[in-house]
């Protein structure tokens, strides 16, 4: 990774909940201080998408009150997947399309004409705009007079990265996150790019380690920060998880970044198991690598799951798995590797303790992240990144289902640290990783035997 003297890293981390902009001491590793805002999506305009002025005004003033309070030496970028931008010369042609918004669902016949197959793409056909090439086709034809208006197209971390320097870059961690433009063995667009004369709009691909440039004039001002501020090129938020442990694990080695989405990523593993119809693909690493990735909506589902959360005691678990309560998939329709089934619970949910609730969906979380598994490869080991990695029954449920070691991570969020990685930088010592003890609790199998027979029925 690039190698600079920025000690004081702002990491502007644009999740589909919630956008942060963190300060990383890349000396010590340690988080210094974060900003958060809940990342609505405008329901105006032609379609649902993202409120881009509002994150600006949000990252403006983060990184302004940062600065004076500790200092920002460099900035880096990392977001969620399946999203990017329409510039037409410095506007946006079309607004920031949402990814969960069901328009090019409307094309999808003539879209199954022209996408890549599997085997060049190493990417499923997913429900919505979770194919960001599925949403520029729709654009295209919905839109076509704003279309032809685009000068560029830019992944997201790449659109934020020029709102700050105003250089224009694409990426290969966001073109190979299940877009349909991306063929990761070949490290080049897919034959659909240049068969639908979009070949041209795609800037240079940058590594997403190399400074892509300084502030504006404009933003520099605005935020106080020195006009010559390196900017990092960007990085998807998953694999921005993955930076940290690259070259650090034996491999094949499996990270677990969570958050809205719970992402299983096997670094070094094959992707000869990877199943289209089960929300399985490659990802792309920040080397350019193929990663065997299989995914679900784990925040998502929980929080459907546990309306009101509680810190499940060993009576709780005693009692889910007594009684055999169970929550079968799936909560997120048409994503996962039960995509294709509708979730239920085995008993009245609303007769369950908060913590008995709680307790039934994490593990039903392992019991899914388990399956996933399947698809993408066990590693020799398991690290687990974001909020889950705080959930102990699910790192326990999974140090036993898995039968490998188990390791959570005590930063808060992995994605910032990945991204503040990409100007050098060391792992925190303290607070770093420890392992999960395996669940050890009587009637464990049948529990999971029965789980098993029910999700697959």
């Amino acid at each position: 990774m690039t190698q600079t003297t920025s000690r004081h890293v702002a990491v502007i981390d644009i999740g589909k909940t919630n956008a942060k902009v963190v300060l990383i001491d890349s000396v010590t590793g340690m988080q210094v201080a974060a900003k958060s805002v809940p990342n609505a999506i405008r329901m105006d305009g032609p379609y649902p998408h993202a409120d881009v002025e509002m994150l600006w005004d949000f990252i403006s003033k983060s990184l302004r009150a940062l600065h004076q309070d500790h200092g920002v030496d460099g900035v880096s970028i990392t977001t969620h997947g399946a999203t990017g931008a329409l510039l037409a010369g410095e506007e946006l042609a079309l607004p920031v399309l949402d990814y969960e918004f069901d328009g090019p669902e409307r094309v999808a016949a003539d879209y199954a004409g022209v996408r890549p197959d599997f085997a060049e793409s190493l990417s499923p056909r997913l429900p919505n705009g979770l194919n960001w090439g599925a949403q520029l086709y729709w654009q295209s034809r919905q839109f076509a007079e704003h279309f032809a208006r685009v000068t560029a197209i830019v992944p997201y971390p790449q659109y934020w990265a020029w709102r700050l320097t105003g250089v224009l870059a694409s990426e290969v961690t966001s073109l190979g996150c299940h877009t349909d433009l991306w063929a990761p063995d070949r490290g080049d667009f897919s034959g659909m790019v240049g068969a639908l004369g979009w070949r041209s709009l795609f800037p240079a691909v940058r590594p997403a380690a190399s400074v892509i440039g300084t502030l504006r004039a404009n933003v520099a001002a605005e935020t106080g920060l020195p006009a010559d501020t390196p900017v990092t090129c960007g990085i998807h938020d998953s694999n921005a998880s993955l930076v940290p442990h690259l070259g650090r694990h034996e491999a094949p080695f499996t990270i677990v970044s969570t958050g809205t989405w719970s992402i299983l990523m096997t670094v070094g593993g094959d992707t000869g198991a990877l199943d289209p119809a089960k929300d399985s693909l490659a990802n792309v690493d920040a080397y350019g690598r193929p990663v065997p990735t299989a995914r679900f909506m784990g925040g998502r589902e929980f929080d459907t799951l546990v309306p009101d959360i509680a810190e499940p005691t060993e009576a709780d678990l005693a009692f889910v798995i007594a009684n055999d309560v169970q929550a079968l998939p799936s909560f997120a329709a048409g994503v996962g590797p039960f995509g294709d089934k509708t979730g239920r619970w085995t008993c009245d949910p609303d007769g369950l303790t908060p913590g008995q609730r709680t307790a039934a969906a994490s593990l039903y979380l392992a019991l899914v992240a388990r399956a996933c598994l399947t698809l993408c490869g066990l590693g020799r080991s398991i690290t687990l990144e974001g909020p889950l990695a705080r959930n102990r029954l699910f790192g326990q449920a999974l140090a036993q289902l898995s039968g490998v070691p188990v390791y959570a991570s005590g930063d808060s969020t992995g994605t910032s640290l990945g991204a503040s990685l990409l100007f050098g930088g060391v792992l925190p010592e303290a607070g770093g990783s420890h392992a999960v003890v395996a669940l050890q609790v009587e009637g464990l199998e049948t529990y999971i035997e029965n789980w098993r027979e029910r999700s697959q029925g």
